[in-house]
């Protein structure tokens, strides 16, 4: 247990703020004390992934807890399904690099999403046509009110658009402690339609494209317009895509024609990142935030030496902005801590 302990090197933003406490637990044994040692001294616990989906806005005041569990394992169903359990503090794109070496599939799309396989769960991790409700099974986790492990099916986890049980009433009540997916061995299904993977295949002369090439061409779209943390703090995505009603994207419609939208029923998935850059935003820079140069949806800690707050400050100008425009209150993808 270390005291006034600086998270910066574990949170992808790169801010520098401070937790009273802070451990680093490698099996549930560890995690099963440290989180009764915060029961006894009342402190407020903060879980530690890969730092990749956070915000830390101030200090915390409490206990926070490195999830730093290891390990991969397999079982076969049947010739062309195998079963793959990772533990929660296993890196997720080195997580889909080793499944891609075996030449499973289901999470090549899924490539370079940072952050660690726990908390892929949390909200439904996506991108390209896949999210992780397409290959998940089940998750194991720790209910924290008890300390007794409970496992989640597909069901059980009310998986949404960026969301999941875990976001919702069982948010601070459980803590994930190994995810199961179930991936293809050899009858693998090719997904190319969404974004600009068919134009990358091109790019690479690459027509009958196996796993592997998907996961090529969607590691280097990420890498051409996404910054990589490990230079430029950053989050990834910050704000959710909006949903709006089939009737207000019409109106929109009749005042900005080129405005994007994916229908499904009666509703339509409006691309935040469009919505951002027509409102100015796209590379521009207040004190130490600003919008990625090459993504909207980005926001990036542009100097290294952004607070929390002013980032957050940042987020709202972006979210009023786009609400005055358009009408739409964007939601931020990011937890705020």
């Amino acid at each position: 247990m270390q005291e006034n302990f600086s998270l910066k090197p574990y949170n992808t933003f790169g801010v520098d703020a401070r937790a009273k406490y802070f451990t680093e637990v490698q099996n549930l044994e560890q995690l099963r004390v440290a989180v009764k040692y915060s029961k006894d001294h009342h402190l407020q616990i903060l879980f530690l992934g890969g730092g990749s989906n956070i915000l830390l806005t101030k200090d915390f005041d409490g206990l926070a807890i490195k999830l730093s569990l290891k390990g991969i394992s397999e079982q076969d169903l049947n010739e062309n399904e195998v079963l793959v359990t990772a533990k929660a503090g296993e890196n997720w794109h080195e997580f889909v690099m080793y499944s891609l070496k075996k030449n499973y599939g289901g999470l090549e799309n899924l490539s370079l999403i940072p952050g660690n396989v726990g908390t892929s769960p949390m909200q439904n991790i996506g991108a390209y046509g896949t999210e992780i409700k397409d290959v998940f099974v089940n998750c194991i986790v720790l209910d924290l009110e008890n300390l007794e492990l409970k496992t989640f099916n597909l069901e059980d986890c009310r998986f949404g658009y960026r969301d999941s049980i875990f976001k919702q009433e069982g948010k601070g009540r459980y803590v994930i402690l190994e995810v199961r997916f179930k991936l293809t061995k050899k009858n693998h299904h090719i997904k190319t339609e969404y974004g600009a993977i068919k134009t990358e295949l091109e790019n690479l002369g690459i027509t009958l494209p196996t796993i592997q090439d998907v996961s090529k061409a969607v590691i280097n779209i990420r890498q051409g317009k996404l910054p990589d943390p490990k230079v430029t703090g950053n989050a990834g995505s910050f704000f959710k895509n909006p949903t709006i009603p089939l009737t207000q994207f019409e109106d929109l419609k009749l005042k900005f024609e080129n405005i994007p939208g994916y229908p499904n029923g009666n509703v339509v998935k409006v691309p935040a990142g469009w919505l951002i850059e027509q409102c100015g935003w796209k590379g521009k820079q207040l004190g130490n935030a600003a919008s990625h140069k090459l993504q909207a949806l980005v926001i990036v800690n542009a100097t290294g030496n952004a607070t929390g707050k002013e980032i957050f400050d940042f987020s709202t100008e972006i979210i009023n902005s786009v609400k005055e425009k358009f009408g739409i209150e964007l939601e931020r993808e990011v937890n705020i801590i």
